[in-house]
């Protein structure tokens, strides 16, 4: 069984950590930028985005948490932004970490999450994936989730 917890105050330089070094791969992969303009760019939008960390009003950050045999496994991270009038939610970020991919948790944690979100009221979920991370999107797509549409770009040189 999945649940959730508020991310902790103390928790949130090892979330940074990895996701500002994960997002700043994706960007270089997929925009042509250095890994040195990537790291700039992720560190900047992370700031601009959460410029109060886990305390940022309207942006709620989780730590999806495996219970089972009496002990609570820290298993990922969930960042998300809910719109209550109308009632949807975006996910910013959702990460299983590594010890735990592989093994189902990325379905249970976004089914545990679809659920709390319904009991909640909201009508629809919604993310934007890399084009070219074929994991995420299968398990986005094992669970539900449709393509909605492509993001494009093209780059006009130096």
């Amino acid at each position: 069984m999945i649940t959730f917890r508020p991310m902790r105050e103390d928790e949130y330089p090892a979330y940074l950590h990895y996701f500002v070094a994960d997002y700043a791969q994706e960007m270089a992969a997929n925009f042509r930028l250095s890994i040195e303009d990537s790291l700039a760019r992720a560190k900047q939008e992370i700031a601009d985005y959460l410029p109060e960390g886990v305390n940022t009003p309207g942006h709620i950050l989780l730590c999806a948490i495996a219970k089972e045999d009496n002990s609570d496994r820290h298993v990922g991270y969930l960042w998300y932004k809910p719109d209550s009038a109308m009632k949807t939610v975006f996910i910013y970020d959702f990460h299983i970490l590594n010890a735990y991919q592989g093994q189902g948790m990325g379905k249970l944690t976004l089914q545990a999450f679809e659920h709390a979100m319904r009991d909640e009221g909201f009508k629809q979920v919604s993310l934007r994936v890399a084009g070219d991370n074929q994991r995420a999107r299968h398990v986005y797509e094992a669970v539900g989730f449709n393509v909605t549409g492509f993001n494009m770009s093209k780059s006009l040189g130096e």
